[in-house]
């Protein structure tokens, strides 16, 4: 066989291999699904966003999860679906639509529906494909040949169905409810639409009279100009302060109207003065305490927010030019008690940018309560949906239980007409509350049935409203699926495996599917609701369009490239639910935290070239199983079957992030910084044909492996270096993201021997701390003394003296057990020292005696004798360099041969400890010993002098108590690193005394 030469180009170019897959999984239908394929479905479709969107953070975070999950268990060998599709977004259009019109100076009433409806269609198919294409550069394996979209022909016709069927059981009706007004859009706006936000505003305090004269009560409101429609003033029954008031009247101010004092328990009695004005047209509790108590529903506003007739003087004026004046002439009359600053929240539309206005309107209703207790059984006595994490269960519960009556009719044109047909020929030819009406499925029916009501004669008006957004997204597991017939897609893909969302929606959205679903195909439409948090920006707070902190993702796609970005999202989940806060730089539009992920994927990039520069030309295939013999052959297998293992673990639990973890530290730690380091040596030796073979075989096997591993997490890197790795060729269509998810060999994992190993990487990374340290150069080799208690240390460590001499570029080698006979010895020998050192100074005083019977000689030789003695005792027992010398000789005779070569070590030493073996370097021809002492006293002054520095600024009061907390704890924080370093530099410096 002839080697090729294939390989990778040498730096990674994210963007071009991007392009390149992308456009390949496109032209090949990589993932278009085949309901007719059998076997265990998996289906996931996509929460559809705005079409008039762009992509942001919350869109990329939400999809990679998605994608991640429908790849792997594609790779499962699932019959996988993943949906794609768009949601029409009346309001979101509208705003749109009618901010161009007003640049033209028109009205959308001036255009007519009918041309604004084209307009709305033309603007759709120039623009509304934005986010699509921005999906598509994500990469996500979504089934493009089955792209559903709100308003198309299927899914308009599921809406009609779903409309009629509940309107005919009773389910759907008409009436006059409060509802969410937003004044821009002149619409009603669902809760969804609604986003509070707290203002500093005032709380007005006002008296109202007793139409008796006895007195007054004192009322306090953060919307004056509402009590133009007060019905009523409301207090505690339980409240004794005012029990003897309740069925009196009062004189409402300005409006000159007697209105009662009811009794209701809806009142606080702590809040304020324990006195509520209710307007029941105005305020949601008013409303439902009006109906309670029977009192008037008087609306004082128009639907632009301007106040209607019913407000007297104040007709025409703005809401809020209406509040100062209201407030005036209750001023005026003497009337006004207070006026008190007050932070409170107050809802705004989403879209319309304005507050909202609680209105009493006319609109169409959804009879929620029968489908959400259908609901609360399912969960209860089912557990269904399953919701990870499990807490979230609870919140959806609550929901349920609390539900309300759905107002789903919006004043809006572009949407989904509602299909009710009135019959205005008997109103005058209006659309009033009283105008009789019919529902049907076209206009056809509609007429017939109002002909057989009214007579030929009768004129028609369909309503002209469209229903809310979230009425159609209800639907959609199954519409876009082909509900309401019985197609193969709904039989294979229904229900749904997982939905993927985050938090915010479980009562807009997931409450809302779960319930259509279950009415109307008696199954919940997901089995699991997996819950994911928000994306935190570089501070830890939410993204929002109001805070102007979003950070585009597309900018960071173009930097680092979308696997990296991908693969930053999905790390950072530690645990389902959890925010992540994403690292990013402002100024400089950088991310530490999505570079991080680009320099592993340059990391798996090098370590792919390096294997392929070594296969001879040769594919995994080619090479065959490996046929592991040596150490770190059976190392590498164990540790890849090892997280093969945790890889499924974590997946079928949706532990995503620490799957993406566990690969990380795999491929960087174990794959690329250590069995490709240690079979360099193997791969050079082309004398040994066996060995060098079973590292290749090897290698190939696990990167293969890896990159089946890796590929649902970051796609496009791993489908490049997979096609170049297994030698597909230019005309392939297959893809490593349709192979088979690497099934783990639990007869290779080998727990003990990844113990072992442990050992040996952790003596090799010691050695080489120990080396720079002491500022070895790199290129030179040391001399290494490992000593250990345990045989079965030494065994391993002899076992792998090959790789720590290999690695930690060590000449030589010494594995020796600890010096216990030595230790035993060095105290006898200080005993004996002692002893004889006595008997020295006996025979000193001794020949001092004899020579002392000479005169003057005698007092001259006891002097010299005693400072010869104590000269003697100093040099040979004292001082370290001649007891050293004097040891050696001695340990000649200790009859321990292992530990004979450790005995005479040299003066000079650098010492580490890894689990119980004590690593020592000899530095004497090494290392300039004056050199590395001058250099570890300049850093030791210089640390010295920071935390003598620190330790001053946070002695002074000024400064901790003034001081941002974030400063005085950085602060202590560089304080206790400071003196951290301290303590190292110093026990360097002494183990070179």
């Amino acid at each position: 066989m002839t080697p090729t030469t294939t390989n990778l180009p040498s730096l990674y170019e994210p963007s071009a291999t991007e392009a390149k897959w992308q456009k390949f999984w496109s032209d090949n239908q990589v993932y278009k699904a085949d309901a007719t394929k059998g076997g265990q479905s998996y289906c996931i479709v996509i929460p559809p966003p705005n079409v008039t969107g762009s992509l942001h953070m919350g869109h990329a975070f939400d999809n990679s999860l998605i994608d991640t999950l429908v790849r792997y268990h594609r790779m499962c060998g699932r019959n996988a679906l993943y949906l794609p599709g768009t949601d029409h977004a009346s309001i979101a259009v509208h705003t749109i639509l009618e901010k161009q019109l007003a640049a033209e100076g028109k009205t959308r009433y001036e255009l007519g529906r009918e041309k604004f409806l084209e307009r709305a269609k033309q603007w759709k198919a120039e623009s509304g494909g934005t986010i699509v294409n921005q999906l598509r550069r994500l990469g996500v394996s979504t089934d493009w040949s089955r792209e559903r979209f709100t308003l198309d022909n299927g899914l308009s016709k599921a809406v009609l169905f779903a409309f009629n069927r509940l309107y005919n059981e009773g389910l759907i009706y008409r009436g006059k409810y409060l509802v969410n007004w937003c004044p821009a859009s002149q619409s009603a706006v669902s809760d969804v639409e609604v986003e509070s936000k707290e203002v500093d505003g005032n709380l007005w305090h006002f008296r109202y009279p007793l139409t008796d004269g006895s007195g007054y009560v004192e009322v306090a409101t953060t919307r004056p100009e509402t009590m133009l429609g007060d019905t009523g003033v409301a207090v505690n029954p339980t409240d004794e302060r005012y029990q003897h008031l309740i069925g009196k009247t009062l004189m409402l101010p300005i409006m000159n109207r007697e209105i009662p004092v009811i009794g209701d328990e809806l009142v606080d009695p702590t809040f304020g003065t324990g006195c509520v004005k209710v307007t029941p047209a105005h305020d949601a509790n008013d409303f439902a305490m009006g109906k309670r108590h029977n009192l008037p529903f008087i609306n004082i506003m128009n639907k632009d927010g301007t106040l209607n007739e019913n407000a007297g003087e104040f007709q025409g004026q703005d809401r809020f030019v209406a509040r100062k004046k209201v407030v005036a002439r209750l001023e005026a009359d003497g009337v006004l008690v207070k006026v008190e600053d007050y932070k409170h929240t107050v809802p705004y539309s989403d879209r319309g940018k304005v507050p909202v206005e609680p209105l009493l309107s006319t609109q169409w209703f959804v009879k929620i309560r029968p489908m959400a207790d259908k609901c609360l059984e399912s969960l209860d006595n089912q557990n269904s949906p399953n919701f990870v994490p499990e807490r979230w269960a609870k919140v959806y519960r609550d929901w349920l239980v609390k539900l309300q009556d759905w107002c789903i009719s919006r004043q809006l044109w572009w949407g989904h007409q509602i299909p009710a047909w009135y019959a205005i020929s008997e109103t005058g030819g209006q659309i009033a509350e009283n105008t009789p009406f019919v529902v049907a499925s076209s206009d056809d029916e509609a007429r017939s049935k109002l002909v057989a009501q009214f007579g030929e004669n009768v004129q028609i008006a369909r309503d002209p409203d469209v229903l809310d957004t979230w009425f159609s997204s209800g639907l959609w597991p199954f519409s876009t699926l082909g509900w309401p017939e019985e197609t193969t897609d709904l039989k294979t893909y229904y229900p749904t495996s997982t939905l993927v969302t985050g938090f915010d929606i479980i009562f807009f959205w997931i409450a809302r599917m779960a319930m259509m679903g279950s009415h109307f195909t008696g199954q919940m439409p997901f089995e699991d609701v997996y819950i994911h948090g928000l994306i935190l920006d570089e501070n830890g707070k939410k993204m929002s369009k109001t805070a102007n902190n979003g950070i585009d993702p597309l900018t960071l796609i173009d930097k680092y490239g979308t696997d990296a970005l991908r693969y930053t999202l999905i790390k950072e989940v530690t645990g389902a639910g959890q925010d992540i806060r994403l690292e990013y730089d402002r100024k400089k539009n950088e991310s530490s935290s999505v570079e991080a992920s680009r320099n592993f994927a340059n990391k798996l990039w090098n370590a792919a070239r390096f294997v392929m520069m070594n296969l001879d030309g040769q594919t995994p295939q080619q090479l065959g199983v490996p046929e592991a013999t040596e150490l770190s052959d059976k190392w590498i297998l164990s540790r890849f079957n090892q997280v093969v293992q945790q890889s499924h673990t974590y997946m079928d639990k949706y532990g995503l992030g620490e799957t993406a973890k566990a690969l990380y530290e795999f491929i960087w730690g174990d794959f690329c910084d250590w069995y490709i380091e240690l079979v360099k040596s193997r791969l050079q030796n082309k004398d040994d044909a066996p060995s060098r073979k079973a590292a290749q075989q090897t290698l190939a096997y696990v990167l293969e492996g890896i990159l089946k591993l890796l590929s649902p997490f970051m796609p496009h890197i791993t489908e490049e270096i997979w096609h170049t790795l297994t030698q597909q060729g230019a005309e392939s269509q297959q893809s490593v993201s349709c192979q088979p998810y690497p099934e783990v060999d639990t007869k290779l994992i080998n727990p003990a021997l990844e113990s072992q190993f442990e050992l040996l990487i952790g003596t090799i990374r010691t050695i080489r701390n120990l080396r720079a340290e002491a500022d070895v150069k790199p290129g030179a080799k040391v001399t290494a003394n490992l000593q250990s208690a345990s045989a079965q240390e030494r065994e391993i460590l002899t076992q792998g003296q090959s790789y720590i001499k290999d690695l930690a570029k060590v000449e030589n080698l010494t594995i020796a057990g600890e010096e216990k006979p030595a230790k035993s010895l060095n105290k006898w020998w200080k005993i004996l020292a002692i002893i004889f050192s006595l008997f020295l100074v006996r025979v000193a005083f001794a020949i001092s005696n004899t020579m002392g019977n000479v005169p003057l000689i005698g007092n001259f030789f006891e002097i010299v004798g005693l400072l010869y003695v104590t000269w003697f005792i100093i040099r040979n027992f004292i001082l370290a360099q001649s007891r050293q010398k004097l040891w050696g000789k001695v340990s000649q005779f200790t009859g321990n041969p292992e530990s004979q070569q450790l005995s005479a070590a040299p003066e000079k030493v650098i010492a580490g400890v890894v689990g119980t073996v004590q690593v020592l370097i000899p530095l004497d021809g090494v290392v300039d010993i004056a050199t590395l002492r001058a250099k570890l006293e300049k850093s030791l002054s210089k640390v010295e002098n920071e935390a003598q520095s620190l330790t001053s600024r946070l002695s002074n009061p000024k400064f901790v108590d003034k001081a941002p907390a974030e400063v005085v704890q950085g602060a202590k924080d560089a304080l206790a690193e400071a003196q951290k370093q301290k303590e190292i530099l110093r026990e360097r410096l002494q183990s070179l005394t």
